[in-house]
């Protein structure tokens, strides 16, 4: 069997990987090739080139780097072509992946696979019809995404998220860094992003979170974990904010385990929107969401959101219990209410965290595996409606 395979982020990578391995226990002699990070490198793929070099986010880096991002488009889907795998298989990253697809479906009959479903539900629901013309199924992170896809008209199946399988602190692991940082009350997370343009917009309003927070209640401690591509910018912000704020720095950490203590550790967190609610409830963390966008960025996804909730946890869930302050309504005054709030009544997140986290596959096979299982399950279905 041969399998090409492509990645452009850490995420994508992971998930890579971890399909790489699934496939390879049950089809033992299965080849890849493609385009990957280290993870899949290490899983056995050599990638075509760096994965850095598709890695773009936004509208404005997209147009910068438009020509470069088109020809390796071009070198991607020409080598698929030339390879005719069994099998293509993209992974996130849709302005590279689905462009990848669509040159290849006007050039052969290679079956094409997409991992991690667009947010349809959410916004922009015609991309699903769109995608539909090239690719034959979706393998779906969340388990209320694949009606929308069939209804598009491709096969999609819910093989769990990886979050599920990332590995958490112990409780003696929590009371250890308790103890190493000296906290002695409570403490709460404070994460404004991963990415340089939200932490740049969040960093102010989490900063008017903090001094609030200290002044009502200056015997808790804030732990500010930084991402690895702005811990520069929060640890000189976060230096300035009152209580002696402890801050992580990533290039010391560099398994994680510090930032798992941390998070096993707060009695409370406030985060930027994202996929960071899932990690937080998969170490018990009851939490408050916020998020800030342009003012064009507000009037344009207000206009075309088709959900009363961005937190992941709610909707998996299908509960409301996380606050979130969005847009307009990400209110320092109004987060720092919610923060202690919550704070002083965690219990109430507690249910909706443990349905989230059995609902995302937790206790079952792992994602990998299920991805694995539902490409082969594809394959063979492909075969059986051919003459």
């Amino acid at each position: 069997m041969r399998v090409f395979i492509t990645a452009g982020e850490a995420s994508g990578d992971k998930l890579g990987a971890a399909l790489i391995e699934g496939l390879r226990a049950l089809v033992p002699d299965v080849t890849f090739e493609g385009i990957g990070g280290p993870r899949m490198s290490e899983a056995g793929l050599q990638s075509l080139f760096p994965m850095d070099e598709i890695s773009i986010m936004g509208i404005g880096e997209i147009l910068k780097e438009y020509r470069h991002l088109k020809a390796r488009i071009r070198e991607t889907a020409d080598a698929v072509v030339a390879a005719q795998p069994d099998v293509l298989i993209t992974i996130d990253l849709p302005e590279f992946s689905l462009r990848v697809a669509r040159l290849v479906k006007a050039a052969s009959d290679v079956r094409c696979v997409h991992y991690v479903a667009p947010t349809v539900w959410a916004w922009r629901p015609k991309r699903a019809d769109k995608m539909a013309a090239h690719i034959d199924q979706v393998l779906a992170v969340l388990p209320f995404e694949p009606p929308y896809m069939q209804a598009a008209g491709m096969e999609c199946d819910f093989v769990g998220h990886p979050v599920v399988m990332d590995p958490q602190a112990s409780a003696a692991e929590a009371q250890a860094f308790r103890q190493a940082q000296g906290i002695q009350g409570p403490s709460a997370l404070i994460l404004p992003g991963s990415r340089r343009s939200e932490v740049a917009r969040l960093l102010p309003i989490f900063a008017d979170v903090a001094r609030r927070l200290h002044d009502q209640r200056p015997e808790m401690r804030l732990i500010v974990p930084a991402g690895i591509q702005v811990v520069d910018t929060v640890q000189e912000a976060a230096r300035n904010w009152p209580g002696d704020p402890i801050i992580l720095d990533p290039r010391a950490d560099v398994d994680g385990a510090q930032k798992r203590a941390a998070f096993r550790a707060a009695d409370v967190a406030v985060a930027a929107s994202g996929t960071v609610s899932l990690e937080l409830a998969a170490a018990g963390t009851p939490m408050v969401i916020a998020y800030d966008m342009s003012w064009l960025s507000r009037q344009i996804i207000g206009r075309m959101l088709l959900v009363d909730t961005v937190t992941l946890v709610n909707l998996v869930s299908e509960d409301r219990s996380v606050p979130e302050f969005i847009g307009k309504d990400c209110d320092p005054v109004a987060i720092t209410n919610a923060v202690l709030d919550v704070l002083d009544d965690p219990q109430s997140q507690n249910a909706a965290m443990e349905l989230t986290m059995d609902r995302l596959g937790r206790g079952g096979p792992s994602p990998g595996e299920r991805a694995a299982r539902a490409v082969l399950d594809g394959i063979r279905r492909s075969a059986d409606r051919k003459p």
